[in-house]
């Protein structure tokens, strides 16, 4: 007779299991994407306060937003995915008309 593998222990540590808060608040698991590596960007303190206030707007509203990385991530793809569309981009056209 085979050994079962209910002798194995759960790996603690591992960081490809749910995270204990998602479980624990009944958020759906999702893996964990690719490396990230952290930005610096300057900013002004009017952009930073808008984007934290339509955040903070969100997670009350229960919008299934992780954290602000991943607002800033999302709307950088939105933005990027604009420029990609060459001379019809809104984000060009704006940069066009700047002084």
């Amino acid at each position: 007779m085979m050994g079962s593998d209910h002798s194995k222990f759960p790996d603690f540590f591992d960081d490809d299991g749910p995270d204990p808060i998602s479980a624990a608040t009944r958020r759906p698991f999702t893996a964990k994407t690719a490396p990230k590596k952290k930005a610096g960007f300057y900013l002004s303190e009017e952009l930073i306060d808008r984007f934290n206030r339509h955040f903070h707007q969100m997670k009350l509203t229960g919008t299934p937003i992780e954290n602000k990385s991943a607002l800033l991530e999302l709307a950088l793809m939105f933005a990027l995915e604009d420029l990609d569309k060459g001379p019809g981009s809104l984000l060009l056209k704006t940069l066009m008309r700047r002084p």
